[in-house]
Formats: structure tokens, sequence, C-alpha cells
């Protein structure tokens, strides 16, 4: 683990050191698998555009594919408020749809209309032969500061693992949804665009998936950091395989208004819903109301209810007819970067 400090000068560094090694070639050994695995893992890393810009935030970030049907894994953020442009390593430009969402690990699951990809199989690891120990080299691919927007080669950056330990840590005074056990770093790795980027192992194969910009909360250094592979390996699979979805469950049927759930009676009001696709921001909470005793707070964008995606107003006022006014109504929201799970008990 090293203090991420912003700016070219070590990024810079960290890559020109790469090229000589991989370009200019030496007899050190171990350098020709270098070359191999960068080569061979960048048809299947990609990058994903999506919202952004508004706040400072970024509206570009990296996924890698988990199925050769069109499955990308990629971290959940802000960019993928709208559904995201996904683009290949050969400058295909693909439409894509989130599919899946596990809140708890911050890992979200796209979908491309596509086939035939090469994809990484996600291993599980095994305490006899883990994915990856201490001390252990890896190459973090991803299009770190947009550096890649068609079919130029994404980011590749050289380090070690210098842990695997339990994550204890915030984004500035936002703590992260993920407290899990992560892979920390020896490399400069979780800057703008890397989030949701491959990491890999000399010999192409997935160790984890790059992590957001995270500062430890106890020493104030940034924290270059991976969720490991076997930690992904159940979600990304349930979700694949249908049993853990986002899409809306269209044969639970529509309640009585009076009987069903609304903003109103939860206590909390939205933003004016002027397009066709407005965003599930809370403009206000009623003080003394479920909503309020949840903590929900203004601006927070609500992304599920009751595990169920809600991209814009329509659906989300949708969804809440499906339950039933006595019961409870869990929503998970983006609060800035962190993601959270709240029960509202009415």
């Amino acid at each position: 683990m090293r203090s991420n400090v912003p700016g070219p000068i070590p990024l810079l560094c960290r890559v020109l050191s790469l090229s000589m090694i991989l370009l200019i070639g030496s007899p050190v050994q171990g350098q020709p698998s270098l070359a191999r695995a960068s080569s061979q893992v960048q048809d299947r890393v990609v990058k994903i555009y999506g919202a952004g810009g508004v706040g400072g935030l970024d509206a570009y970030q990296s996924g890698f594919i988990v199925s050769s049907i069109g499955h990308v894994a990629t971290a959940w953020s802000s960019v993928l408020d709208v559904d995201p442009i996904v683009v290949l390593n050969d400058g295909r430009r693909f439409e894509s749809k989130v599919v899946g969402f596990e809140p708890s690990l911050e890992l979200a699951v796209l979908k491309l209309d596509v086939s035939d990809l090469p994809y990484f199989e996600v291993p599980a690891g095994t305490t006899e032969a883990p994915i990856a120990r201490w001390g252990d080299p890896v190459l973090a691919v991803s299009n770190l500061f947009n550096i890649a927007t068609g079919n130029e080669p994404e980011s590749v950056m050289l380090g070690r693992i210098a842990a695997r330990s339990q994550l204890d840590a915030r984004r500035g005074t936002f703590e992260t949804a993920y407290q899990g056990e992560v892979w920390l770093l020896d490399l400069v790795a979780n800057n703008p665009g890397a989030a949701g980027g491959a990491l890999v192992d000399l010999q192409g194969r997935l160790v984890g998936m790059l992590g957001k910009e995270l500062r430890d909360r106890r020493t104030g250094v940034w924290l270059n950091y991976a969720i490991p592979s076997d930690v992904l390996r159940a979600p990304i699979g349930d979700i694949i395989a249908g049993r853990k979805t986002v899409a809306p469950v269209e044969q639970d049927p529509l309640l009585a208004r009076e009987k069903s759930h609304n903003a109103n009676t939860l206590g909390f009001q939205l933003i004016p819903d002027v397009l066709e696709t407005t965003p599930v921001y809370v403009d206000t909470v009623s003080v003394n109301e479920p909503a309020s005793r949840a903590d929900l707070r203004p601006d927070d964008l609500i992304l599920l209810v009751n595990g169920r995606r809600v991209p814009h107003q329509r659906a989300f006022r949708d969804q809440l007819r499906r339950i039933d006014r006595r019961d409870d109504a869990i929503l998970t929201v983006q609060r800035d970067n962190e993601i959270l799970e709240l029960t509202i008990r009415p």
C-alpha cells in the first residue's frame, strides 16, 4: 500500500516503466510473460461511458467480460445512472442494460447484445490453491484517465499484491458500502476511470476487480485495492444465471392506490417528474415520518425498491403500487459515491 498521489508524474513513471519492459526487452526472466499477459487480456477489458460530469463526477469507467454472450462486470457508480455505452477492444460500441446489482459489493453486471466474446473465468481459489498470494506480481488493466476511447489499448500497470485484508475505509468523508476482503496493491491503480477494471496475474488470469478511489479512515492515505475474484464469483454467477436480477417483476399485481405505498405514505417527495426518464432523486423528506426515521435524505438517488431496479420515476411509482401499505419498503440508494440500503417501516 502506498499513498495515491494524484498527478501525471507517478502515473507516467509507472506507464513508462512498463512500456520499457514490454517493448524494449531485456534478459530479466519473466518479462516475456508480462507482454503476453498484457496482450491477451486487452480483448476482455472494456470501456464504459454513461452519466456523469455533474459535481466533478466522471462519466466513464472500466469493466471486464465474464461470459461469451456479453455479460460485463463492473463497479457500481454514478456512470450507471443511465444505460451505458460499452466499447470493446476492437472499437465496437454497444448499448447495455444493467441486469444485476449487488449493493454490498458495489458490483454491477451489464448485458450486451453480442455473442462469441472472449471472457474471463472468475476463479474461486482454495486454501490449498489460492488465486494469488502476498507479494505476487499483478497487472491492473483499465481505462485509466480515459486514455482509450475506441480501439486503443487500455492502460496496463505493473505492481504487486501488498496484502489481503478487510476493508475499513471511506472515500473522503463518505463510507464505502463494501467492507469485506480486498487485495491491497503496491501500485497506483485506483484513479479516475479505473473502477471496474481487471486485476490479473502474469498468466492473464483474473485475480480481482479494481475498486474506486478510496481513502483510509485512520491514516488519510489513499488506498489502492481490488475486490478478489473469489468474493465476486458467486454473485456474478447468480446474476448471469438469473437467480439475482434487478428486472421488474411484471407478474406481481398492482394494488389499489389506497392499499399500496407511494412517496407520500413513506414521507418524502421526489424532484419534479418533467422528463420521460426523470431519475428518482429525493427532493424533500418530512420530519418524523417513516422516511426520515430510516435516514433517507434529500438528493439521495433511489436505485432499487425491494431489490428491483427503478431507472426512472414511472418505474418507481409502479413498483410502490406492488407493495402493501402495511409492509416495509426497502430502498437501495446512492448517496454521493456511497451505496446504502434503507428499510422504511410504515
